[in-house]
């Protein structure tokens, strides 16, 4: 793990330290003081700086509370009885940093500048079924009058040894640290070397939160785009208040409704086929609405502009859906397979697609499956091999005909497959749809706020108008309405 070179070509274009030069430098900097503590994994983290030399000056103390009894003497008991959690590793960060400002005088030590990192982590079982997971995060100061900030992930382990596990906990540890301290001022690049020395087949971050002073400005639902965008994760999720939201947390053992779309912008078509679906999903067989959960999911292919993922554009798209109290997942799936077999990661539940004619027809569309080995009957399998329906929304093609299950045109390799799916009730027709929203098409609705024409707000959900204009989301500016309309 000694000093890495990245190259452009034959151009050196960064040049990242090694892992013992990170723990040096924080440990060499006079103002640095802090505490360790380490919950399931040993001390991988704290080691680092114990042998790169100087740590004297850097580690308050470093713990490692073990026993179930003794973690709960030191941080209290937790009501669910688990530890490898978000709620675990909070309250072992604040404990441990307010044990810093109570036993160490500022008066005597006025340019200190205090940090507590902790993890809480379970390594891979015996029996090898749960390759494990954890909370890891830091408090910290940047000036010693300043109030803390934080920075809070959640791991999953993709490496199959508890050895290895463990040496990678330690890495990230580093780097997350010496990122915090270093890097605070640029969050992305700050993301981007929690990897330094370690390969994305090691370890998955699929939730990150950064909060206090020194990130006043940072939006974690951009953030967490950036863990999708590096290829840190397939998915994450963020709730209607813009937080980050570990997956696994809320899917588990629910019955999931889900709706793929670009929602540029959210139109009444998304919001009749939301309510009309969710309607038919609650009178399936075991799904109660008190453990259902809907997901409005985007794409990291529709987040593209040119090539490149346009922020500002998914910011607009998650402005609206969380003004409408949905829950929103960005991932990398582009075929609909891979998000039922996501899913089925966290429940063995119900599950639902709801989407439209369109999407159906691509579905059945054997291009997206060479990479397959068994191509569309493989990807087909996985996707309906759970207890799964589509639940499918008409439209009028062009000579105005309405299409829905019975009439769609697939490939004709493909209508047998088709029917067999179709007549074994896994295709359902949304038959109690509002009429007039056949006509509205989101991408109708851009160009017509693009340039400045009247006549969109109608085909929106209520106050979803409003908001655009008051924010002016994709690219709406009252002068082009003024200039097209006088």
């Amino acid at each position: 793990m000694g000093t890495e070179i990245k190259l452009k070509g034959d151009k050196v274009i960064e040049q990242i330290p090694s892992i013992k030069d990170k723990a040096l430098r924080i440990n060499l900097n006079e103002n640095i003081y802090g505490t360790f503590a380490e919950i399931g994994a040993g001390q991988e983290t704290v080691r680092h700086f114990f042998r790169s030399g100087g740590s004297s000056g850097t580690i308050a103390k470093a713990m490692s509370a073990y026993d179930k009894d003794f973690s709960d003497a030191v941080y209290g008991a937790e009501n669910d009885g688990r530890y490898v959690t978000e709620e675990r590793l909070k309250k072992m960060l604040t404990h441990e940093g307010q044990i810093i400002e109570e036993r160490l005088s500022r008066e005597k030590h006025p340019t200190k500048l205090f940090f507590s990192y902790a993890n809480t982590v379970a390594t891979i079982d015996f029996a090898k079924q749960f390759k494990g997971h954890g909370w890891v995060g830091i408090r910290y100061q940047i000036e010693p009058d300043e109030a803390y900030n934080e920075i809070i992930l959640h791991i999953r382990f993709k490496e199959t040894d508890a050895r290895l596990q463990q040496e990678t906990l330690g890495i990230l540890g580093v780097n997350l640290i010496y990122g915090a301290f270093y890097k605070y001022n640029d969050p992305k690049r700050l993301l981007r070397y929690l990897y330094d020395h370690l390969d994305k087949d090691q370890l998955e971050i699929d939730t990150i939160n950064f909060s206090g002073p020194r990130f006043a400005d940072v939006d974690n639902r951009l953030m967490s785009l950036q863990l999708v965008k590096n290829g840190m994760t397939d998915a994450v999720m963020f709730n209607p208040e813009g937080k980050n939201i570990l997956p696994a947390a809320i899917l588990y053992k629910k019955n999931l409704l889900a709706l793929r779309g670009s929602f540029r912008p959210v139109t009444k078509v998304n919001m009749d086929m939301y309510e009309k679906s969710l309607e038919m999903f609650l009178k399936e067989n075991k799904v109660e609405k008190n453990n259902t959960l809907v997901v409005f999911e985007i794409t990291l292919s529709n987040l593209r502009s040119d090539g490149e993922i346009d922020e500002r554009d998914f910011m607009d798209r998650a402005e609206l859906l969380c003004s409408l109290g949905q829950t929103v997942m960005i991932s990398n799936f582009q075929e609909y397979y891979k998000v039922v077999e996501y899913f089925a990661n966290y429940t063995k539940a119900r599950m639902g697609l709801a989407m439209g004619v369109n999407n159906l027809v691509d579905i059945f569309d054997e291009k997206y499956y060479r990479h397959l080995s068994g191509g569309i009957l493989e990807a087909f399998g996985k996707l309906f091999y759970r207890d799964m329906k589509v639940f499918l929304y008409p439209m009028l093609d062009e000579d105005g005909v309405l299409m829905n299950s019975n009439n769609l045109k697939v490939h004709p390799r493909m209508k047998e497959l088709y029917k067999f799916f179709k007549f074994n009730g896994k295709v359902v027709d949304i038959e109690d749809y509002d009429p007039d929203n056949l006509s509205v098409f989101s991408r109708e609705v851009l160009k017509m706020i693009n340039q400045g024409k009247k006549g969109w707000e109608p085909m929106l959900p209520t106050g979803i108008s409003e908001i655009i204009k008051e924010h002016h989301l994709f690219g709406y500016h009252p002068q082009k309405e003024l200039e097209q309309n006088t």
